[in-house]
């Protein structure tokens, strides 16, 4: 079960994206997102998708109307001379990094494992004490790449 669920929380893959899209683009680097182009509600051009997958740009120079929802990303880009609407469910999101470096994050493919969590608290082994209250470890960082 994915621990935001069990506590009641929302996913916090679009947070994520957000977070990491603002820290690219203020570092002056170009914003890539890789997409699960065969999970559902996604739409993209046909001819851009391979293997399953497609690589977009999000800079504003190459977009119009981006907009990081909560459930999806959706914008305005040129393909071929031709503007078309994109559509991308936040869950068909693989990763999110700068082109130039390639320093992002990457998303699990099943949002359920709650993997997507960078930061993520140990639990404790039980002291046998009478505290009702949940044992917890300290919280560690996990890298990813």
């Amino acid at each position: 079960m994915d621990t935001n669920e069990s506590m009641g929380m929302t996913s916090n893959r679009p947070y994520l994206l957000r977070a990491i899209y603002d820290w690219i683009s203020d570092n002056g680097l170009t914003p890539y997102v890789l997409v699960d182009a065969g999970q559902p509600g996604v739409k993209v051009p046909a001819h851009v998708i391979k293997n399953g997958q497609v690589v977009l740009n999000l800079a504003m120079r190459a977009v119009a109307n981006l907009d990081l929802g909560n459930d999806r990303i959706a914008f305005q880009a040129r393909f071929s001379g031709v503007s078309q609407d994109i559509v991308i469910p936040v869950a068909a999101v693989m990763a999110l990094y700068a082109q130039e470096n390639g320093q992002g994050m990457m998303f699990p493919a099943d949002e359920n494992e709650g993997a997507a969590d960078p930061v993520e608290a140990a639990e404790a082994p039980d002291t046998g004490g009478d505290d009702d209250r949940p044992k917890r470890g300290a919280p560690h960082l996990r890298v990813v790449k």
